[in-house]
């Protein structure tokens, strides 16, 4: 049973998030479980998903539609976990996932486009990397 599309592209965050994911090599969008994913490579790992929830307690929610989830370096968990602006999202979290609802007004798209670039660094293969690399290299003489 396939389940049902749980988003509308004209929600808050989305449009962005995808112009901020698609210009990684090789990203391509999907749905899965009703909500848009970006992999690194077709069929590739995921590094960022759109909406999510919270789990407050077990059978508990809290549904964040406009969540991007993403998956950042261990070394920058703690500070995540200090800033109230991030949560750990059900399903993702314990794998070391963490969220941040780009619904609010106050959203920096700067340090968006940091962390989704450093989930993408942990999933993309080594191929994807050089390509990332290359495109930022400074021109050669």
């Amino acid at each position: 049973m396939a389940h049902p599309v749980m988003f509308s592209d004209d929600d808050p965050g989305l449009g962005e998030l995808r112009r901020i994911c698609l210009t990684f090599p090789g990203a391509e969008e999907k749905v899965s479980h009703g909500r848009p994913i970006f992999r690194a490579g077709a069929g590739g790992k995921v590094f960022a998903v759109f909406g999510g929830s919270e789990k407050i307690r077990p059978g508990e929610h809290r549904m964040v539609p406009s969540a991007l989830i993403f998956t950042p370096d261990a070394v920058d968990l703690p500070a995540l976990d200090a800033d109230e602006r991030f949560f750990v999202p059900a399903y993702y979290g314990p794998s070391g996932g963490r969220a941040i609802d780009l619904a609010g007004p106050d959203v920096d798209w700067d340090e968006v486009a940091e962390l989704v670039d450093a989930s993408y660094r942990r999933v993309a293969p080594k191929r994807l990397l050089a390509e990332l690399e290359a495109r930022s290299a400074p021109p050669g003489p």
